[in-house]
């Protein structure tokens, strides 16, 4: 059994992610899912696509920004599994505008979750792989944890934040055989693109692209790390 917790599974990535690893289940592969995102209508969605290929799935409509909210997240899955093997982290927000129109509310709405949120959850799960000496964290950060674009000051903060996070903790992880993978796409057909995505959508990567590179990665032996994945479109970024 392998309990995978996916944040933000409702759309996008994360979705593609889910269904990927469902797709997988075979004889020596049973996953049970536990999926977030803020949105019930597209987790139950979901589910019922997952559970037709057998795959048992479970999902909690929660606000990945907020502390009590992390909590509930891992509480449950501890409830429902005793465990968590694998946890990825996708739930993501941005804003995209002049630096000199950001606001505060536009910095705490990316921040909470972005750093805030995807810190204390996965500090609460990572605590419990070091004791048990196992277990995989991804991040699905972007290529905006290195490259700035001019309308993303805040996105690229939290994902420039996000990229430190996760090289800190791979220190403490190599010394317990947890693997840490960094996944950074490039531009993706996603709901964050809004009206763009429509113009836009030939010149992108799909979120299945992603979800296979993220689950061949959770596939390699346990004795191999893949520490980092950069995806782009053909064409490189827009």
């Amino acid at each position: 059994m392998s309990v995978i917790l996916i944040t933000g599974a409702g759309k996008g990535i994360g979705r593609a992610i889910a269904v990927e690893f469902a797709k997988r289940r075979r004889e020596d592969f049973s996953p049970k899912l536990l999926l977030t995102s803020r949105t019930l209508s597209d987790l139950l969605a979901l589910k019922k696509e997952c559970e037709a290929l057998r795959v048992e799935t479970h999902v909690l409509e929660a606000e990945l920004s907020k502390l009590d909210e992390v909590n509930r997240i891992y509480e449950s899955a501890l409830s429902r599994f005793g465990r968590v093997d694998c946890l990825i982290n996708n739930a993501g927000v941005g804003r995209f505008k002049n630096i000199l129109d950001l606001t505060e509310d536009d910095y705490d709405f990316t921040m909470n979750t972005n750093l805030k949120g995807t810190f204390f959850l996965t500090q609460k799960v990572f605590a419990e792989m070091q004791a048990r000496r196992s277990g995989h964290i991804f991040f699905i950060t972007s290529v905006a944890a290195e490259t700035p674009f001019e309308q993303s000051a805040l996105y690229c903060a939290s994902k420039f934040g996000q990229k430190g996070m996760l090289e800190v903790l791979r220190l403490y992880a190599r010394k317990c055989n947890v693997r840490v993978t960094n996944v950074m796409p490039g531009a993706v057909a996603t709901p964050m693109w809004g009206e763009a995505r429509a113009t836009l959508a030939e010149r992108m990567m799909m979120p299945e692209d992603i979800a296979t590179a993220v689950v061949d990665a959770y596939f390699q032996p346990t004795r191999t790390s893949v520490e980092e994945i950069v995806l782009r479109p053909i064409g490189g970024d827009l």
